[in-house]
Order: structure tokens, then C-alpha cells, then sequence
């Protein structure tokens, strides 16, 4: 694993931040990739009913989850300051806490959604001839919840170090045998949306487990060791302090997307279709988006750690530039494949063209996500999590919820609704521009002066 881990304070910088990024990107669009084959086996082989139903749980399986991606981000943090303090002995205790919480944490979470699955769903004004269907799919989904978070928390250890080329090996091993379970249960069993579930269970299983047993077999200060498991209460309160901002930031995120997704609902089935069928293929967009802000945050924390601040601002120029050209560049692509991209999942006319008005709106306005993921990165690896969480809770969430319910209200169409997202995204950019400005020399400002921790 060691010949994995990058070398974040000191060399260059460009090369680093690429050889950490794509790979990442890498690792969320081959998951993207296998979700959406969820969507089109069952779109392919059972029918719009079923594509629907898979699609219309996204929005509210994102909520359930995001709180404790969001803590999995403040464990990436805290384990790279300490890994830049070289401190071993915190290192392993924070490496042995972020896997108890998510274990823990998933029992727990899976337990009471089960209860309220029914009552969940009711809230998202999913059609009666789809609603059965849907609540299959999200029981079996929660079940897995245990491991789907065990795979977080430990990539983000593996990020920690500067290695995100063995989550990406074992994504893409388990994400194989999903595509491949995808078909069997699909087509032999007959099993429909339960189907797909299952195999997305099974196979966030195999990942999760071949990410801890590589973390077993390693002999740094990241060794595993199921004696060591434990919940350290001051590391865990660093990881709640930075991830928990970030978490809540998610889910007031996801909430606003589910209430779109309950207005996209309302809009009738071949609408559902084509929303989530743009949704699958736009998001790719996003894990190159996401990835270059974690690479910022990771890099920064490390060398945060190890008091380096104009490494830091280089971090800051580079990642910022090489998120522009990637996540542009793609986005460029993915319009002028739309329809052909769009068919894979439903031949359907009237679902194709739903989906190309989306993927327009969505794709020609990602350049104020750059400024949004990389600002937020960069803050949050100073341990600033809080601030552009705030800005992002007002910015993109209150913009769409208020959007929802006075101009969508007023004009209930489906360009009307989508147009909530570029507004939401301009706005949200240029607050947090402020924000930099803010903690860069207000809060930080002795740091960069001197080089010194404050």
C-alpha cells in the first residue's frame, strides 16, 4: 500500500494533486457507472415503472446517508493533520474510531429507517403505480447500510495518506460482480427492483471488506487491528467538529434535491424517467467536481499540519484550475453524447428529450461548482467546516426551496423547475469567494504571516 501513498508536503504540486484526484474521480464515476446500471437493467428489462421507482430513491437514500459522509470527511481531515505531524499513535487511534462509527453508525441508521421506510417514502409524492415498487428497492437498500458506510469511512483513510488508487481497484473488483449480479437477479431470477438492491448490497460488501483487509495487512500507523477498535473521545470530536457542518450541509442539500424530486414526481412517470436518467449521467460531472475539492482538502490539512501556508495557496491556485478543466471539458462531452448516452437507459422519445433539457441546464452551469468545491475544500482543511456549510445551506438550498414554492408554484413546469439549480449555484459561488477572503486573512492571516499554527 505504501508505494500508493503520495508524498503531499513537499515536491511538486500539480503532479500530485493529478495523481491523487483521478483516480478518486475515477473511483466515483466507475460507482456512479455501476448505480446507474441499477436504473438501466431494469429500464432495460422490466419497464419505466421499475426505472422510476430505482430513480425516485436517490434523492432521499443521499439525505439518509450524507450526514455520515460528511463525518467520514472530518476523519479524512483529522487523520491527514496527524499524519503531517507525523503523530503514529493518533494516527491509529483515529483510524480505529473512524471505522467503529461507521460500523456502529450503520446499524443504528439502518435499523430506524427500516421502521419509517413507508412513512419516508410517502413524503416524496411518489406515484401509487410506482410507490410498491420503490419501497422494495430502499428496504433492501437499507440493509446494506452497515457496509456502504464501512466503505466510506475506510476510503477515506486510504485518502488520508494520500493512496486513492486501492479504493478504486477494489470499487471497480466489487462493481464488476454488481453488473454481473444486476443481470442474473434481473433477468434469471426475475427479482425486478429487489434485484438490483440486492446486488448493489452484495457488492458494496466485497469493496468494504477488501478495503479493510488491505488495511490489516498494513504495517504503517494505519495497521488495523479489530483489538484496537475503539471510539476515542477526542478524536471523534475533531472528526464531528469539522464533518458534522459538512454532513449537515448534505443533507439540507439532498433535502432540497428531494423536494425538487417530489415536484419532478407530480410531473408524471416519462418525467421521473428522463430526470433520473439525466441524473445517472450528469453526476459523473460531480465526482471530477468532488474529487479535486477533496484532493484540496486532504493536501491542505497535511500540509496545515506540517505549518506549510504557501504550499497551501498553491494548492488552493492549482486544484482550482485543473477542476475547471476537467469538469468543463467533461460536461462539454456529455452534451454533445446526450441522446445516444440518454437511449442506453430508455428508447422512450419523450424520456430522452426530458432528459437533454436537464442534462442543458444542469452541465452549462458547472463552471460555479469548481469555485463552490474548491473554496469549500480548501476551507474545510484548515478545519473551517462550518462557514461554508452555512453558505451553502442558504446559498443552494434556500435559493432552490424558495424557488419551489413561489416560481415553480406559479408556473409548474419542468424547465421552470430546473432552472433552480444555476440560479442556486451563481449565488453560492460568489458568497463563498467572500467567505475566502474572510478566513484567508482574518482567521488565518497569522499563519500565512508566519508560518505558524493558529
Amino acid at each position: 500500500m505504501k508505494k500508493n501513498d503520495i508524498d503531499m508536503l513537499s515536491g511538486s504540486v500539480g503532479d500530485k494533486t493529478l495523481k491523487f484526484a483521478l483516480p478518486l474521480a475515477a473511483t466515483g464515476i466507475l460507482q456512479q457507472l455501476f448505480n446507474a446500471a441499477d436504473i438501466a437493467v431494469v429500464g432495460r428489462f422490466v419497464g419505466k415503472k421499475a426505472m422510476a421507482a430505482v430513480g425516485s430513491n436517490t434523492p432521499i437514500i443521499n439525505l439518509i446517508i450524507s450526514l455520515f459522509i460528511g463525518i467520514s470527511v472530518g476523519a479524512n481531515v483529522v487523520i491527514a493533520k496527524y499524519t503531517g505531524q507525523r503523530n503514529d499513535k493518533k494516527v491509529s487511534r483515529a483510524v480505529h474510531t473512524a471505522l467503529a462509527v461507521s460500523v456502529i453508525s450503520g446499524v443504528i441508521l439502518a435499523l430506524v429507517c427500516e421502521f419509517f421506510s413507508a412513512a419516508i417514502l410517502r413524503r416524496m409524492s411518489i406515484p401509487s403505480n410506482v410507490f410498491s415498487l420503490s419501497l422494495k428497492y430502499f428496504r433492501v437498500y437499507l440493509a446494506g447500510l452497515p457496509v456502504i458506510l464501512l466503505y466510506d469511512f475506510a476510503s477515506a483513510v486510504f485518502r488520508s495518506r494520500g493512496n486513492t488508487r486501492t479504493p478504486l481497484i477494489c470499487l471497480f473488483s466489487s462493481g464488476v460482480i454488481n453488473v454481473l449480479l444486476n443481470l442474473f437477479f434481473v433477468i434469471v431470477l426475475k427479482l425486478s427492483v429487489i434485484g438490483v438492491a440486492l446486488a448493489t448490497v452484495m457488492s458494496t460488501f466485497i469493496s468494504s471488506a477488501m478495503l479493510v483487509f488491505f488495511l490489516y495487512k498494513d504495517t504503517g500507523a494505519a495497521h488495523f487491528d479489530p483489538k484496537k477498535l475503539c471510539l476515542d473521545g477526542r478524536i471523534l470530536n475533531q472528526m464531528v467538529q469539522i464533518g458534522l457542518p459538512a454532513g449537515l450541509q448534505g443533507m439540507v442539500y439532498a433535502l432540497s434535491n428531494i423536494i425538487i424530486q417530489a415536484s419532478i414526481n407530480k410531473l408524471g412517470e416519462d418525467v421521473m424517467a428522463g430526470s433520473a436518467a439525466a441524473l445517472n449521467i450528469e453526476v459523473i460531472v460531480y465526482y471530477i467536481l468532488s474529487a479535486f475539492g477533496q484532493t484540496c482538502t486532504t493536501f491542505v490539512g497535511q500540509n496545515y499540519g506540517a505549518r506549510k501556508p504557501d504550499r497551501c495557496q498553491k494548492i488552493l491556485r492549482v486544484t482550482m484550475l485543473q477542476n475547471a478543466v476537467f469538469s468543463v471539458s467533461v460536461s462539454m462531452l456529455i452534451l454533445l453524447m446526450g441522446r445516444p448516452l440518454l437511449s442506453m437507459f430508455n428508447p422512450d422519445p419523450d424520456v430522452i428529450n426530458y432528459g437533454i433539457v436537464r442534462m442543458r441546464y444542469i452541465l452549462l452551469a458547472e463552471i460555479f461548482n469548481v469555485v463552490i468545491e474548491i473554496l469549500s475544500g480548501w476551507m474545510r482543511g484548515f478545519g473551517y467546516s462550518l462557514v461554508p456549510a452555512l453558505i451553502c445551506v442558504a446559498g443552494i438550498c434556500g435559493v432552490r426551496i424558495t424557488w419551489v414554492y413561489t416560481i415553480f408554484k406559479h408556473k409548474s413546469t419542468f424547465t421552470n423547475l430546473i432552472s433552480a439549480y444555476p440560479l442556486s449555484w451563481a449565488i453560492t459561488a460568489a458568497a463563498l469567494g467572500l467567505a475566502y477572503i474572510y478566513v484567508r486573512y482574518k482567521k488565518l492571516g497569522k499563519f500565512f504571516a508566519e508560518g505558524t499554527e493558529v
